[in-house]
């Protein structure tokens, strides 16, 4: 899966832009148009979108989905939440620490959990709450899950976008990080139509060489309100382009179309390829996608592997910057 590419050091972001130049919308952005390569700052989005574009953002706000217990015995545990299975269970990741089959882990004084082991890389937990009271408590007691490219603890609000608001990510839905309010009214100004809907996201690091899970089996939440899909349908009859912001939103748009984008509730295992026939959406805003990772797969159903190939090299020659703190890519065509 994916395009083989040595990522340098150098280009993993490990501090958000607003404490590196002042604001959030100063990142880069690298813009695939019609194949073609360009270089703009993201705040100058608007110059390449189109009177009656509609965009697409993913409104989940991000869990602080790391927690530290003490087990039955003692020890120390350290969680890493995955995936929410139901109203009180969730697949974890363990990152430190070893609990047994049924063993009780206490993250606070009123809040527990089971443990259930399983095969491969994910176990379960099943909590002693569920509902906004578990969220409550993990909001109280957890942090932001921080991988080794970024240095320092930043607090929970650095791994949220602005519009976020229905909690339930256990990562940033990045690609939208870079908006500001600011930008969002003047794309609104230029004519342009916000819609939002929510997935989930789960985790993507497993903290382990010897497990790659099927893509398919990568099962998350969405929910699409009426009011965006009739949006995005009223956009399609009239030819008018659909702008993804992230993969996740592509998933949700897609997962949910028959002839036409269905509102409500549901979920997804679609894994998109350069194989996909996309029937909702026409362009992407994503951050730069890691070597061999399958969201590369997905930008490949947008354009060519030969072009993205090519596209990527640019990016590493001219230094953008990687992952959630990082820049911004572009991809859109002229037309529908």
């Amino acid at each position: 899966m994916g395009i083989p590419f040595n990522l340098p050091e150098k280009l993993h972001a490990n501090v958000p832009p607003e404490h590196r130049f002042g604001r959030r919308d100063g990142v880069r952005m690298m813009v695939l148009e019609d194949g073609e390569v360009k270089h703009a700052q993201f705040f100058e989005l608007g110059s390449f979108l189109q009177e009656g574009d509609v965009i697409v953002f993913n409104d989940s706000r991000t869990l602080p989905a790391e927690l530290e217990g003490v087990t039955e015995k003692g020890e120390k545990m350290v969680v890493r939440l995955a995936r929410r299975m139901d109203d009180k269970k969730w697949a974890v990741i363990v990152a430190e620490g070893i609990a047994e089959n049924g063993e009780t882990i206490w993250f606070s004084k009123s809040l527990s959990a089971i443990m259930e082991k399983n095969a491969g890389a994910y176990d379960h937990l099943s909590f002693s709450k569920g509902g906004t009271e578990l969220l409550n408590d993990i909001y109280q007691i957890g942090v932001p899950i921080r991988y080794e490219y970024i240095h320092d603890p930043w607090p929970l609000e650095a791994y949220q976008t602005v519009y976020s608001s229905v909690p339930g990510s256990v990562e940033m839905t990045s690609a939208g990080r870079a908006f500001t309010w600011k930008m969002l009214f003047e794309l609104e100004t230029l004519g342009v139509q916000l819609a939002y809907l929510t997935l989930h996201t789960g985790i993507s690091d497993l903290l382990t060489e010897n497990w790659s899970p099927n893509p398919y089996e990568n099962w998350e939440e969405y929910t699409i309100p009426k009011k965006t899909a009739d949006t995005v349908n009223k956009a399609l009859k009239e030819g008018r382009r659909v702008i993804a912001v992230g993969t996740t939103v592509v998933r949700a748009l897609e997962s949910a179309f028959d002839t036409e984008v269905k509102y409500g509730k549901g979920s997804t295992n679609l894994y998109i390829s350069s194989q996909t026939n996309l029937q909702a959406v026409h362009g992407l805003l994503t951050g730069f996608h890691e070597p061999e990772a399958s969201h590369l797969d997905m930008l490949c159903a947008f354009v060519s592997e030969e072009r993205l190939d090519k596209a990527y090299k640019v990016a590493l020659q001219e230094e953008y910057l990687w992952h959630e703190f990082g820049d911004v890519n572009l991809i859109v065509g002229v037309g529908q």
